[in-house]
């Protein structure tokens, strides 16, 4: 039997373990988010890449694969955000999960329904504002982290966040083992929160192949990159992102058109909502229109590497967690893992406090 560790967040969620998958894109469907639920940690639905019609019917094949709690990551700037809160009252989603500081009406609409609201933060002023707003918890990504991110390490994004809110925070950006969850618990975070290393277990999603490249990259083969939308964004250094470092401004907007219009069609979203969800963009990132246009690579150059498996000409987010991960195990295994190891260094490290050194 897994030992068990009791954690704010394990309270506030109902779960067993203080271990979170994230709801990265193109990979966090039903299989994965069911089988992290099923073995005790909280596993989060990535809606951002789904239609509404898609995000139902994932809720509904999660909901059958477990009775586990498990959340879903909504674009607190989408469109369509209301109904898809709405959905997940409805469903009873236990967990509400955002990229962007929700709204504070957002954030009360999902209390008063019982639904725990848990954003993203990547600074200790938006979970100050976030916790203000009535958020339950945050998770805080370190710039290790894959995907979007920062420029300030784990190590000392923790603590200021820590030392800024009273609410539990979940820390993310370079775990993947006990180690680094008893590291986190020390700290006082409230649980870790894990992407890459769930990537790369059993129950993903992404092709065998592009596991398999993922396992084979060293510490140093991720990069920060600007030119895949316009914003810091930590993936696989591959030929396609070194061609997109090295490309002209003019080359990088035709290309984010061109995978604007295919976005489009594969999600049959129209033209004017795309364009209401730029302009949000815009306002509550504060971006250039250039970015705008750019940030539209993202979900097809992301498709293109997770789901179709094309490296060559897909992008493939990546923390840097990813130069030390060497096998694929099953969530249950990963997770039982993680929290044995974690319980075995706390223990150890409880024991340093009752050695005492004799004095001659």
């Amino acid at each position: 039997m897994t030992a068990r560790l009791h954690t704010p967040l394990t309270e506030l969620v109902g779960i067993e373990h203080p271990v979170v998958q994230t709801g990265m894109g193109w990979v966090a469907g039903p299989s994965l988010v069911s089988a992290t639920a099923n073995a005790g940690g909280l596993g989060i639905l990535a809606s951002a890449t789904m239609t509404f019609e898609e995000l139902e019917a994932a809720i509904a094949k999660t909901k059958a694969q477990t009775d586990k709690p498990f959340g879903v990551n909504i674009r607190a700037d989408a469109s369509d955000a209301n109904e898809r809160i709405d959905l997940l009252i409805r469903e009873k989603v236990k967990v509400a999960s955002f990229a962007l500081a929700p709204k504070q009406d957002l954030i009360a609409k999902l209390k008063d329904a019982g639904v725990v609201v848990i954003p993203s933060i990547g600074a200790a002023k938006h979970a100050v504002k976030v916790a203000s707003w009535g958020a339950d918890a945050v998770i805080v990504q370190g710039g290790e982290g894959g995907g979007h991110t920062g420029p300030v390490a784990t190590t000392l994004l923790l603590p200021s966040v820590l030392d800024a809110v009273d609410i539990p925070v979940v820390a993310a950006g370079g775990f993947f083992d006990g180690r680094g969850l008893a590291a986190a618990l020390a700290y006082g975070a409230a649980g870790v929160a894990m992407g890459t290393r769930f990537l790369l277990t059993q129950e993903s999603s992404v092709p065998e192949a592009v596991k398999q490249e993922y396992l084979r990259r060293q510490l140093q083969d991720t990069v920060v990159s600007l030119k895949v939308d316009g914003m810091p964004h930590r993936v696989l250094n591959t030929e396609l992102v070194q061609k997109l470092e090295n490309s002209g401004r003019w080359r990088g907007l035709a290309a984010a058109v061109s995978n604007a219009a295919r976005f489009k069609s594969m999600t049959g979203m129209k033209w004017s909502t795309m364009v209401r969800d730029g302009l949000t963009m815009r306002k509550t990132k504060d971006l250039s229109w250039s970015q705008v246009v750019m940030a539209a690579n993202t979900p097809m150059l992301l498709r293109a590497g997770l789901v179709e498996g094309n490296t060559q000409a897909g992008v493939l987010a990546a923390g840097q967690v990813t130069g030390i991960i060497e096998d694929l195990p099953t969530c249950k295994e990963l997770i039982e893992r993680v929290v044995t190891d974690a319980v075995a260094r706390i223990e150890e490290m409880s024991s340093l406090a009752g050695r005492t050194t004799a004095t001659p």
